[in-house]
């Protein structure tokens, strides 16, 4: 990581010994860590690796997953610093969204015929892990009008990996600002006006406010907010409340009931283990540290 520095604690003699960053030896390497740990890493479930794109195309996708919201995801790596990383990653894009049925296809082999009918094509996602990035590529993802993670990679001493992530756009920003009218604060003006709005939209301002890199992903049942990974899922409200999931341990919560919730091993729509209630303005500045602790996690 471009300023992290780690250290290691030395009990025996009360010192401190730093931990020197490393790139891998090859870029397998990378990839063979990624792929085993995806969903733990990445917040995608992995569905197939070096994934040829036919004789035709002539291209074989790194990896290929699935995110906690649907949505296709192509995983790139690189070992060092690569200028052609975002353009090759582009270049599967562009395949994948003419082959939506072959891709689907492989989500029911793997994962089953429900995964494979709720995959949001909506905003299909690259994400480019590599040593390091330029300035340039930087500047050339927020170009673009697609879903792109860049994300840089180091390994600590023999058992340790950073993830950073240096630069992440939504390619489903313009559709994220027009659903402010359409499934949560539709929902909310439908069923109690515009006390349920106004909640709506400071839950809203407050979960993209907490830092940048903050994209939304509109589903039908849940609007998730993510860097990288979904730190926050906010349902559409009921008749009284709204209902925010957080991917915050519940065992390190003070669990408040008629606040917040332990819904590990419980079914609900988007994801995170503790369940958040909110009825009014002042439930959201009480909900605030465990929006940035969720935050931090992702």
């Amino acid at each position: 990581m471009s300023g992290l520095k780690l250290f290691r604690t030395d009990t025996t003699n009360c010192g401190m010994t730093e931990v020197m960053p490393r790139l891998a030896e090859i870029e397998a390497d990378v990839q063979g860590l990624i792929e085993a740990h995806m969903e733990t890493l990445l917040g995608v479930r992995f569905l197939v690796s070096e994934y040829s794109t036919g004789p035709v195309h002539g291209g074989r996708i790194d990896s290929l997953g699935l995110d906690e919201n649907g949505a296709p995801a192509i995983v790139e790596y690189k070992r060092g610093t690569d200028a052609g990383v975002i353009n090759q990653g582009l270049f599967y894009l562009a395949w994948l969204m003419d082959h939506r049925a072959e891709f689907e296809h492989l989500v029911r082999d793997r994962l089953g015929v429900t995964a494979a009918s709720q995959v949001l094509w909506g905003g299909p996602r690259l994400i480019c892990i590599a040593g390091n990035f330029t300035r340039y590529d930087v500047h050339a993802v927020r170009e673009h009008r697609r879903s792109i993670d860049l994300v840089r990679y180091r390994l600590f001493g023999r058992d340790l990996l950073g993830l950073e992530t240096v630069a992440s756009v939504s390619g489903s920003m313009q559709v994220a600002r027009r659903a402010r009218r359409q499934p949560v604060v539709r929902a909310a003006a439908d069923v109690q006006g515009a006390a349920m709005r106004e909640l709506a939209g400071a839950v809203d301002e407050v979960l993209l406010g907490l830092g940048d890199g903050v994209n939304r992903v509109e589903r039908k049942t849940y609007r998730a907010y993510q860097r990288l990974r979904n730190f926050a899922c906010l349902c559409p409200p009921q008749r009284s409340k709204l209902l925010v999931y957080l991917k915050v341990d519940p065992k390190e919560v003070d669990l408040v009931p008629g606040f917040t919730r332990d819904v590990s091993g419980l079914g609900h729509h988007g994801t995170g283990d503790l369940e958040v209630q909110l009825r009014t303005s002042r439930d959201v500045e009480r909900a605030q540290d465990l929006f940035r602790a969720s935050y931090m996690a992702a």
